[in-house]
């Protein structure tokens, strides 16, 4: 759903008053948390979609990975998921499976457990799980504590959302993503732990709403501004190329409809930046939030353990809730 009329839709809901549900006051929080003791507190989310490459058993992976992404970005441990299927009644009921095959490999990898599901029949594929995860409610991680003086590292290159685009359009196949694909199927978690190893002051995972809405959403809660520094952005082969003839994803507009106005520069930034910037992502990286005293040791120890390490901008006092695209 786009991020406008999702948020319109929200505002209509009532608030919840429980001491216990700690992320009920943290704006855009990547999941919902509810402590159950002074150390240990459930962490829960989900997200689900059609396939965005053509073998179901790579679908089922990436969608695993995406779904547990969430989990990762807070600091947490997934511990069990369900699977959430909707499924044509016209598909051989094997490509299914592949898709489950795909997902239980990614759970295995996390160690998390599936302990069940949900199917519907359904016009078109879509894969996805709900995820729990344990986090110490100390040690939490959200999109509320960046500081002024922060720095801002991405861990997974951009550029996803216009390659899938470029695939269903069949202008490339998909061996020509397969750095892209290798990206997606790589779970978050090697670089939650660098992070919680590190000490960090916030985090989001970067998704369908691209660094573009993801970065605000992270200046609007802790109420500060955000440069981005756009040479320094990872972009996957082709992007660019692809991008300059129109393969640019749907979501990628409404991206751009809701966040721009809330780039302070918005007339000055290039139009493949803001290709990137805006472009929906699929179990994309982690932005995370550091010190800039730290920088170099999370930098250091996330590209020791195999994980995009890019100093992509910074955190200002100036424009809360705004970007600057540098």
């Amino acid at each position: 759903m786009a991020p406008g009329p999702l948020a319109q839709v929200l505002r209509q809901l009532p608030t919840v008053a429980d001491e216990n549900f700690l992320t009920a006051a943290i704006h855009f929080a990547d999941a919902g948390v509810y402590r159950i003791s002074a150390d240990c507190a459930l962490v829960q989310s989900v997200d689900f979609f059609t396939p965005i490459v053509n073998d179901p058993r790579t679908f089922g992976r990436i969608a695993a990975a995406n779904a547990l992404s969430d989990i990762y970005a807070m600091g947490a441990r997934p511990l069990t998921v369900m699977n959430l299927v909707g499924f044509p009644a016209c598909l051989d009921h094997d490509v299914l499976v592949e898709i489950l095959k795909g997902g239980a490999e990614k759970v295995h990898e996390a160690g998390a457990v599936v302990v069940g599901g949900h199917t519907v029949e359904d016009d078109e594929p879509k894969y996805g799980l709900a995820v729990t995860g344990l986090v110490d409610p100390q040690k939490l991680v959200t999109t509320a504590g960046a500081k002024p003086g922060d720095v801002l590292v991405l861990t997974k290159p951009l550029g996803v959302g216009i390659l899938a685009t470029a695939l269903k359009g069949e202008v490339i196949e998909e061996e020509q993503m397969a750095e892209a694909i290798l990206g997606m199927e790589t779970l978050n978690r090697v670089a939650s732990q660098v992070m919680l190893e590190v000490g960090v002051n916030a985090c989001t995972d970067i998704t369908g709403f691209g660094l573009l809405g993801h970065a605000l959403e992270l200046a609007e809660a802790s109420q500060i501004g955000i440069i981005i520094d756009a040479s320094a952005l990872h972009i996957y082969p082709q992007v660019l190329e692809l991008a300059a003839i129109g393969l640019v994803p749907a979501g990628s507009y409404r991206n751009r409809e809701h966040y721009m106005p809330k780039v302070v520069n918005r007339e000055q930034v290039a139009p493949e930046i803001v290709d990137i910037l805006a472009d929906p992502q699929t179990s994309g990286g982690l932005l995370i939030v550091v010190a800039a005293e730290k920088l170099k040791q999370l930098t250091a120890q996330l590209e020791a353990a195999g994980c995009d390490a890019v100093n992509i901008g910074r955190v200002v006092v100036e424009h809360p809730g705004q970007m600057t695209v540098e």
